[in-house]
Formats: structure tokens, sequence, C-alpha cells
């Protein structure tokens, strides 16, 4: 099977049995050996990856125009399935970033701009000011996606699915690519 057909099976499993948000993900990225990892919403799922949107000034932004290597995992606890994928980024066009933006409800537009993310900040009166203060400039008119906000999309090179199973014997399948062809691997748990 095709690991991006498995990926929509299961995606799509999660999205109709999975109580919290389906689109959630656990993003790593790497910067001078060390690694990070948080929360992010996977927003696009295209032919040959997955897509997710930030700050290219943030912390995540910054690893990821440092190292495009990054790795994703869902977790579904509800459907106790896990997926995980190793891949390399790229930023996607901006038709698509603007379309995603333009899509947002008006307050996240806003957002992008008022939040200068992982950077320290004095308050959070001084986000509220920051907010006023862009609300005012784009009074009347559509709010505009700002150049260091972009989607990144992961395009995978591995694949591990896995789904757990009675007294930790869980089923693990890897599909990594080789010659530009899917391989297929059972893994023991």
């Amino acid at each position: 099977m095709n690991p991006f057909k498995k990926f929509n099976l299961w995606f799509n499993l999660a999205k109709k049995n999975h109580p919290f948000d389906h689109t959630a993900f656990a993003l790593g990225t790497t910067i001078n050996k060390e690694v990070y990892v948080r929360m992010v919403l996977l927003k696009i799922i295209m032919e040959d990856g997955f897509v997710f949107f930030t700050n290219l000034k943030s912390k995540k932004g910054q690893h990821f125009n440092a190292n495009k290597n990054l790795s994703m995992c869902f977790y579904w606890e509800s459907i106790h399935k896990q997926i995980r994928i190793v891949g390399k980024g790229s930023i996607v066009s901006k038709k698509i970033s603007d379309d995603y933006f333009n899509s947002r409800p008006r307050g996240s537009q806003i957002g992008a701009w008022v939040s200068k993310q992982s950077s320290e900040i004095p308050s959070f009166d001084y986000l509220k000011k920051r907010e006023m203060h862009f609300e005012k400039k784009f009074k009347d008119y559509q709010v505009p996606r700002p150049d260091y906000w972009e989607g990144i999309k992961i395009k995978p090179r591995e694949f591990e699915f896995w789904q757990q199973g009675d007294y930790r014997l869980h089923k693990r399948e890897a599909y990594y690519l080789k010659n530009n062809n899917w391989k297929r691997k059972i893994l023991s748990p």
C-alpha cells in the first residue's frame, strides 16, 4: 500500500473518532545538535507532503531555515494509532500561503502581525496594544499576509505506522523511499 493512502485512511478515521483536534502533531526540528519539539496543526494534505503554517522569524522558523530536515508525529490515543513521518521541508508557493491566510478569520490574520512569535515581550498588555494598532491600521482594508508568514511542506522520506496491540505487541509498519519507490518493512514492537 502507498503510505500516503494509508495516512489518509488513518487520518480520516481519527477525524471521525478522535474527540480532540485530529490535525495536531508534534513537530521536531534540530539546530546546533539540539532537538526541539512542539505541537502544530496540519492545514493542507498534498499529494507529496503535509503543510503547516508559521512565522519564519519564530524559533521553529529559524530552526527550519538552518536545517530543512523535519519530523512529525500524530498520536490519536482514542483510536490507538500513531504515525511518525520524517522528511525534508520546503516553503510552499506564495499563492498557497496567500490562499490559506485569506481563508483564516480576520482576528487570526491580525494575530499574525501582532505576535513577534517566540520573542520576549514585557507583558500581555503589550500584545493587546499591538493588536489595537494593527486593527486600526487595517480597519478599512483586507489584512495582507506578512512576508514572514509562510507554509512549510514536509515531503516524507519515511513513514512509520504504529497500532497499539495487546501486551505491548504493537503493530509497526515502516515505509521508506529507495530509488524513488516506497519500500515496506515490518518492525518488532
